[in-house]
């Protein structure tokens, strides 16, 4: 089979990675990619915003199959281009049509989703241009700290958490108003603060069926002990210590699976991963966000978890025959370090030249901002995120250390990452 990944980051390296290593691959196409994809398949260079110019690329590289990656295609409908497309139409793509992926792509939607099927969320209400001084008088009524969230993308990083009520205010009107997030705050959530411990949990689903990865847990603050702005993402690990059984079970039956019947019941067809963004709360599980594509840095850890071939599963997923097909599992813990640029998530400087990537050990780099020169062959800093470092270990402990000692082995100019990861389960 010939496959196209469609993304540039950690997340399309890491399936690029693993479905390298299927006997089923042909040849593998990644757009637009990076240094990383580059060295396992190739890279073609395509606008994400322009869905023609994949469709050409599509047909000249005779693909078989596309992997959607990131949620922005998605939600702007690269599904649904492909299934009203004469030539496309029988191609599959891995990741939801533009409904479905609206779960990601308006937090108002997905809230909507949740209490329709009575999924269990925190108390929350919507404000705009027209009602946001409303949202002074819920705050008002609120405890704190009160959670700001715009309705739309904005990269991970649309999220505020504040402790004060005065300040819970301004930038509330700052969302709406003065487009602090752009045109994803023209809708602002405000919700109530879940007081627990976060938990990423993922499932692969052919609309009807679903297959349960492992779950991890990612650190979304830049500094030590989860302070500081958000980012993409700093690390990750998996699993999850105190997701036991009685935990998961109540995810399935509380969460993943009114999910997947609440799909079924509105008719989207829903095709890919569904990540869960769920708070512990005294052992009751709490939906924060669902996300329509895999989590990043989540799948640095996750994707090496499982041993069975992804493009397999892939397939069923085409097919709607997942019902019929099982997935083994790593039980080794995985833990993966992210090395950004100094400055993120905020301004930073990119083309600053990598080293030490031959001399890493017992791990795995997986590129995420990160581009090759082409007259001197050095790969460079492209992006905030720039490598996520992933390794193996009997325990968490032994993860970590591997991890740590290889992020410490690569270099580059304003090299930073977070030395506390996993922190908070040991």
């Amino acid at each position: 089979m010939n496959i196209l990944i469609i993304g540039s980051g950690g997340r399309e390296h890491t399936l690029a990675w693993k479905i390298s290593e299927s006997p089923k691959l042909d040849k593998l196409f990644v757009a637009p990619g990076n240094a990383g994809t580059r060295a396992i398949g190739t890279n073609i260079p395509v606008d994400l915003g322009n869905f023609q110019s994949i469709k050409e690329a599509v047909i000249e590289k005779d693909i078989d199959m596309v992997i959607v990656g990131p949620e922005a295609p998605l939600v702007n409908g690269i599904h649904d281009f492909f299934l009203q497309d004469k030539i496309l139409k029988n191609i599959p793509v891995i990741g939801p049509v533009r409904k479905g992926a609206m779960l990601e792509g308006s937090k108002d939607f997905a809230k909507d989703f949740m209490e329709k099927y009575n999924i269990p969320t925190a108390a929350h209400k919507t404000f705009n241009r027209e009602n946001y001084k409303e949202g002074f008088e819920f705050i008002d009524m609120m405890k704190p700290p009160y959670v700001l969230k715009a309705d739309g993308l904005a990269a991970g990083k649309g999220v505020l958490i504040v402790e004060d009520p005065d300040g819970a205010k301004n930038e509330l009107q700052a969302m709406i108003t003065k487009e602090k997030f752009g045109t994803a705050s023209a809708k602002v959530l405000i919700e109530e603060f879940l007081q627990g411990i976060e938990i990423s949990v993922f499932v692969l689903t052919d609309g009807k069926s679903y297959i349960l990865l492992p779950e991890a847990k990612d650190y979304k603050r830049i500094g030590e002990g989860d302070t500081g702005l958000n980012t993409g993402g700093m690390g990750s690990v998996s699993p999850v210590p105190f997701a036991n059984k009685e935990f998961m079970q109540k995810v399935e039956e509380q969460i993943i699976i009114p999910t997947i019947e609440g799909l079924q019941a509105e008719n989207i067809e829903y095709k890919g991963f569904i990540f869960f963004g769920l708070m512990n709360v005294n052992g009751n599980p709490y939906v924060i966000e669902y996300n329509c594509r895999m989590g990043d840095p989540e799948a640095e850890v996750v994707i090496p978890r499982i041993e069975s071939d992804l493009l397999e599963l892939f397939e069923a997923v085409a097919n709607g025959t997942l019902a019929d097909t099982k997935i083994e599992i790593d039980h080794r813990v995985a833990a993966s370090i992210m090395l950004v640029s100094e400055g993120y998530p905020l301004a930073y400087e990119k083309g600053k030249i990598i080293s030490g990537l031959e001399n890493v050990n017992n791990c795995v780099v997986f590129h995420a901002g990160t581009a090759m020169d082409i007259e001197t062959g050095k790969i460079k800093t492209s992006g905030g995120r720039v490598l996520a470092v992933t390794a193996y270990g009997a325990d968490m402990k032994e993860a970590l250390k591997t991890a740590y000692e290889n992020a410490e082995i690569i270099n580059f100019d304003g090299k930073f990452y977070r030395t506390d990861i996993g922190f908070d389960l040991k």
